[in-house]
C-alpha cells in the first residue's frame, strides 16, 4: 500500500472518529472509578475512558466501538459479546477479564496485560 493510501486510509479513520464524537456528544470519563458498575448493553461509541476503574464490571455487549480504554483497569470484567471494534486498549490491563465473543476488530492492543494471545477472537 502506497503511503499516499495509507495517509488517505488514517485520515478517513480519524474523521470519522471526529464525526461520532461530535455526532453523539461522546462523554469523557477519564480517571472514573467505575469498579463492579452493570454497563451491559450500555452504548458507550468513542467514550473517552482512560485510566478509567472498569475492575469487575459488567460490560457484555456493550458497544466501546472508539472507545478510549488507553491505560484502564479491566481486571475481571465481563466483555463476553461486547463490541470494540478500532477500540484503543494500549495498555489496558485485562487480568482474568472475560473476552469470550467480544469483537475486537481494528482494536489496538500494544502492551494489553494479562490476556493471553489464546484468548483473543477477531472476526
Amino acid at each position: 500500500m502506497s503511503k499516499v493510501k495509507k495517509a488517505t486510509k488514517v485520515m478517513t479513520k480519524v474523521m470519522t472518529k471526529a464525526k461520532l464524537l461530535a455526532e453523539y456528544k461522546v462523554p469523557t470519563l477519564v480517571g472514573l472509578n467505575l469498579s463492579n458498575v452493570n454497563l451491559s448493553g450500555a452504548n458507550l461509541v468513542a467514550a473517552d475512558l482512560r485510566w478509567a476503574n472498569l475492575s469487575g464490571c459488567d460490560l457484555r455487549g456493550a458497544n466501546l466501538q472508539w472507545a478510549i480504554l488507553s491505560e484502564a483497569s479491566l481486571r475481571g470484567a465481563d466483555l463476553s459479546g461486547a463490541d470494540l471494534r478500532s477500540a484503543d486498549l494500549r495498555g489496558a490491563d485485562l487480568h482474568k477479564a472475560k473476552v469470550d465473543g467480544a469483537n475486537l476488530d481494528g482494536a489496538h492492543l500494544l502492551g494489553v496485560k494479562g490476556l493471553a494471545v489464546g484468548k483473543l477472537y477477531r472476526r
